[in-house]
């Protein structure tokens, strides 16, 4: 090796607090401490590799230890500063604990931090990397680090701060260092560039810096890496990928368009392409899924900010602009994740190629991952009633009452769908005449008054049909298995009042769900909105009105309320009657629940619809009714 040659990270290390780059908080904290001469026993110094722990070590030890010391600025000059510059372990003893981890190795030092200093004031350890050593050496240094000889000081470093006991935490100041920022380090490469004659531009000391994730050690060992392309020509970004190993970002934009464009076989070509040039795989789908972040970045940030947070320059972000107006936020965190999975997997296999190109494939078939402004127009269709029940191809079929005294209104239940083109043409064709067979034979026998002529000329109301008509209006079977059971008091278009004797029946009929089927019955029944309901029990002074079910063929003669004289005279009920009575309604209530749990009809492929509404659903989404 040269003897005049010093790599860059070694040439430029700092040597006083004021080279230090960034870490402000750091050397405020510690400049005052120097000043005011309140030097602590043990020093914990912990952050990021390559962002100035052991040199900040260094620097203090040289403060203190100095001719002039402690200051701020050491001379340099004196034995005691030549002795740290040259790590000349006599006054300052630094120690790597990876390969002195052993307590037999923490049991020699603490045998010779009893000598006194040979040059400077304090004898100073400066032990990198403790988290390294065992707990036996951690409970060895322990009593000494708590109260050491007057003029020893222990200053430890480490990366992984979690793993020191907590009992050697609390015995040191501690020091957090952060990672330098993306502007410092440009800053100082700029600096050292200059200074040693490097030609180099902006962007390639920008994607030095990004690569470093803020460590200033990394960084400059890559510019001394790359300064050997810039003497005779200017290093620019495409030196720094390929010395990175890393793809352009016109490479990657067209990989990107392709997957955008689910271009399958142009995103096929453009992989092999790639892989052929002596990439590998892993390191392919990092840089697509570094560059889909940017995506992502630009789509959701202020342009003032987008240049910084991706490290493009400004024509590079206006591309990737241009991109990301073709996708929906959620639609690029699904290529970061794929990305994410598929680098799992490459991580786990051994052939990686054959998952690379089930990743660009997966990737490509983005059209799959539907916009959300299409799902939220498809369901605005389905709220809207534009998707009618001719979604699936259905045959009506009338089920027929199992009491002839018992008129209840035909149920239309669901066959199973056709297989074929041929089969879903000619059904699409028959239901719709079915259907409009079944709606006009429906119209035609609905009694008169169960439309919105609701009153007669004469004021006078059928009770009986209105009744029938109110549950003709609700589609639910449970709510009017559930109507069976009460007794309407007072049905009209100010208020309608139905009465339950049991205090269960009249929960059930108050949940919102419910009482909003029987709003949206009132409301078509005569012809308002908002009408109003009242459910409750029976209350003394209550007359209930006749019923009759509602008939699918002639309609029931017209009865009209009769004046509460007229009304028949009840013999006085007893409390056996009333527990007959609420027998027989639990009992029927149990057989209209079963009834309608027996309607919901299922076909061959194991497919259960109970409405038209869920078979619509079903058919929206490529769903399965569970």
């Amino acid at each position: 090796m040269n003897d005049n040659y010093l790599p860059l990270y070694r040439k430029y290390r700092p040597q006083c607090l004021e080279e230090i780059v960034g870490q402000e908080h750091i050397k405020k904290t510690l400049r005052s401490a120097i000043e005011l001469n309140k030097i602590s026993h043990a020093y914990l110094f912990t952050g990021p590799r390559g962002t100035g722990k052991t040199s900040t070590a260094r620097i203090l030890a040289k403060s203190l230890n100095c001719i002039n010391g402690p200051t701020i600025t050491p001379c340099n000059e004196c034995p005691s500063c030549k002795d740290v510059t040259n790590t000349v372990p006599i006054d300052v003893i630094e120690i790597d604990a990876a390969s002195n981890r052993k307590v037999e190795d923490t049991q020699n030092i603490l045998e010779k931090i009893q000598y006194t200093p040979v040059h400077g004031r304090y004898k100073i350890y400066i032990i990198d990397e403790v988290h390294m050593l065992t707990n036996h050496a951690f409970n060895a240094l322990l009593k000494t680090l708590e109260e050491p000889p007057e003029n020893v000081i222990f200053i430890l470093a480490t990366t992984e701060v979690h793993k020191v006991l907590d009992t050697i935490k609390s015995r040191c100041q501690r020091f957090d260092f952060r990672r330098i920022t993306t502007e410092d380090i440009v800053n100082h490469l700029r600096f050292i560039s200059d200074k040693e004659g490097i030609k180099i531009n902006d962007d390639a000391l920008f994607a030095i810096a990004k690569n470093s994730a803020g460590g200033m050690r990394d960084s400059i060992a890559l510019l001394d890496q790359l300064s050997l392309l810039g003497v005779q020509t200017e290093v620019t970004l495409d030196d720094v990928n390929n010395m990175l190993g890393r793809l352009s970002f016109d490479l990657l934009k067209q990989i990107a368009d392709k997957i955008i464009q689910s271009d399958t076989q142009g995103a096929l070509e453009l992989l092999e392409k790639v892989y052929n040039s002596g990439n590998e795989p892993t390191l392919i789908l990092s840089n697509l899924c570094e560059y889909f972040k940017n995506m992502l970045i630009t789509k959701n940030s202020r342009k003032e900010l987008q240049e910084e947070l991706t490290g493009y320059n400004n024509a590079q972000v206006q591309e990737v602009a241009k991109q990301v107006e073709q996708l929906e936020t959620h639609q690029i965190v699904f290529l970061l994740e794929r990305t994410a999975h598929y680098i799992r997997e490459l991580k786990q296999t051994a052939n990686q190629y054959l998952w690379l190109e089930v990743a660009i494939i997966d990737l490509a078939n983005i059209s799959e991952n539907t916009k959300l402004i299409e799902l939220q127009n498809r369901v605005k269709a389905l709220e809207g009633g534009d998707i009618a029940r001719n979604a699936l191809p259905v045959k009506p079929v009338i089920k027929q009452p199992a009491e002839q005294s018992q008129n209840v209104t035909a149920q239309t239940s669901i066959q199973p769908s056709v297989r074929n083109t041929e089969e879903i043409s000619t059904g699409m064709e028959k239901v719709q005449e079915d259907l409009k067979a079944e709606n006009n034979s429906a119209e035609n026998q609905a009694p008169a008054h169960i439309k919105h002529e609701a009153v007669n000329t004469s004021g006078t109301l059928d009770a009986a049909g209105l009744w029938a008509g109110l549950i003709k209006n609700i589609n639910s079977p449970s709510t009017q298995a559930l109507l069976r059971l009460a007794n309407p008091v007072k049905i009209a278009p100010d208020e309608v009042v139905i009465t339950f004797k049991q205090e269960i029946f009249v929960k059930q009929a108050n949940e919102d769900s419910k009482k909003q089927i029987l709003k949206d019955a009132a409301d078509k029944l005569f012809g308002q909105t908002n009408s109003r309901i009242t459910i409750r029990l029976p209350q003394s002074g209550d007359t209930p009105l006749p019923k009759s079910e509602p008939a699918p063929s002639t309609p029931a003669p017209a009865k009209t309320f009769k004046p509460k004289s007229a009304a028949p005279v009840q013999p006085p009920r007893t409390k056996a009657d009333d527990d007959y009575d609420t027998k027989q309604e639990e009992k029927a209530f149990t057989a209209e629940v079963s009834d309608v749990q027996n309607e919901v009809q299922e076909d061959n492929s194991g497919e259960t619809f109970s409405s038209d509404q869920t078979r619509m659903i079903v058919n929206l989404f490529d769903g399965k009714y569970i």
